[in-house]
């Protein structure tokens, strides 16, 4: 084994180590059969992206509003910015990145 394929097997495995590559073993997994576990992966975080856009704009509101003691309209200005911003999120993970090979 000459020096090249030496940094080529070194090359192989740090990229599966750091998940960049996926092994022969994942590879065989993850084909067009994979593809309920990566819809399953996306449906499950576009809709962490909404509830927790909307919890954290709800909750910033009702902290400001207990502040200010301006109840209920903060609340109600930032649970909209918050959907405004996990569908904004949600657009964002399901739009092709600019650049992307088709």
């Amino acid at each position: 084994m000459n020096e090249r394929d030496d940094f080529d097997a070194r090359l192989r495995q740090a990229r599966q180590r750091r998940g960049l590559d996926k092994g022969a073993d994942d590879a065989a997994a993850g084909g067009p059969g994979g593809l309920p576990g990566g819809a399953l992966r996306i449906g499950l975080r576009a809709g962490i992206e909404v509830v927790s856009a909307l919890i954290a704009g709800a909750g910033i509101g009702w902290l400001l509003d207990r502040w200010l003691g301006s109840f209920p309209w903060l609340f109600l200005v930032f649970f909209v910015v918050g959907g405004a911003a996990g569908v904004l999120n949600v657009y964002r993970l399901f739009s092709p990145k600019r650049g992307a090979r088709s």
